[in-house]
């Protein structure tokens, strides 16, 4: 039986610009560094971002931007300080999808990896009830 998400795994040339990202932005808290020792595939860092496990690793980055992409939860009155956040490191944003009143505001961008990040002020629940209700 499935329990739940055990974590999620980003691939990086560059541990440290990733870790900047994470604390920043998501105010991730490093909880591993395994230095110049490899348990894995390569050197890693771990980080509890709201009660999950992400872990990156030194490696080749993606080598295109696409839509598949990590949405992590941020409260209503966050949008601009996150926006704020995100524009500081210089990083990306994506023009965000057409939505409807109701569920939620969203703030997509990439990494310097080509990873896409969401963070998204709505929840599972909200969205099913405004797309019910036509």
């Amino acid at each position: 039986m499935i329990e739940g998400l055990s974590h999620i795994t980003f691939i990086t040339r560059d541990l440290d610009k990733m870790e900047e990202v994470l604390t920043t932005i998501l105010d991730a808290k490093k909880i591993y560094d395994s230095g110049d020792r490899t348990f894995s595939l390569s050197k890693e860092r771990f980080f509890d971002i709201g009660g999950v496990w992400v872990a990156i690793m030194e490696g080749d980055p993606l080598s295109e931007k696409t839509y598949n992409h990590v949405a992590f939860k941020m409260g209503v009155d966050e949008y601009d300080d996150r926006l704020q956040r995100i524009r500081s490191l210089g990083l990306e944003i994506r023009e965000g999808r057409s939505r409807v009143p109701g569920e939620g505001q969203s703030i997509y961008f990439y990494d310097y990896d080509n990873h896409m990040f969401e963070l998204h002020s709505g929840t599972l629940e909200e969205r099913l009830k405004r797309y019910a209700a036509g």
